[in-house]
């Protein structure tokens, strides 16, 4: 019981080291993640490593977010963990004069290797979301915030007028793409 009491500290601690994407402290984001892991979020899908790249990359234009975790639900099996953790990304353009306002659950698999729980896969599935804006309303174009689902609109739209285009479909609440994320994780948890 102690063992996985400490499990679930360590495995809190990496959805908290989230941090670290906020505050541009690259090594220590990095560090989240096992070397081979994946990740899915709006603007990438791929490698974690090239993710923290790209994070980098964006830590240096106009585009600016910070990311709000709660606390996760961990479902264990051995040395893998299931954990969905609720989460809230704020972006702002700031040559834009545009924010947005994301709810979001993260949904990872996470694996203890060589003692050391890391991710091994995260991918996001979004709930809602909306524009913020400083001092005045913004003209946004309608026709490019309907392209993208409504669950991740005002986010694709700010990527995307940001230079960090959308790359395919993501999941939402209640979704088919949902459905089959939980299906393929748990099926991981839990290989016959």
């Amino acid at each position: 019981m102690a063992a996985r009491i400490e499990d679930r500290i360590a495995i809190t601690d990496l959805m908290n080291g989230w941090i670290h994407r906020d505050l541009n402290e690259w090594d220590q984001l990095r560090a989240l993640f096992h070397a081979d892991a994946t990740i899915e979020i709006t603007w990438l899908d791929g490698l974690a490593t090239d993710f923290v790249d790209g994070s980098a990359r964006m830590g240096e234009s106009d585009l600016r977010t910070k990311h709000f975790v709660g606390n996760p639900s961990i479902t264990f099996n051995g040395d893998r963990a299931l954990v969905q953790t609720n989460a809230m990304v704020f972006a702002e353009n700031v040559a834009l004069d545009l924010g947005s306002t994301t709810h979001n659950r993260f949904w990872d698999q996470v694996e203890k290797r060589d003692g050391i729980w890391r991710i091994a896969r995260r991918q996001s599935i979004y709930d809602m979301s909306y524009f913020n804006f400083l001092a005045k309303v913004q003209e946004v174009d309608e026709t490019t915030v309907r392209r993208y689902p409504r669950e991740y609109a005002a986010l694709a739209y700010l990527l995307e007028k940001s230079g960090f285009p959308i790359v395919r479909e993501f999941p939402t609440r209640g979704s088919d793409l949902e459905t089959q994320i939980k299906s393929a994780g748990n099926a991981w948890l839990n290989p016959s």
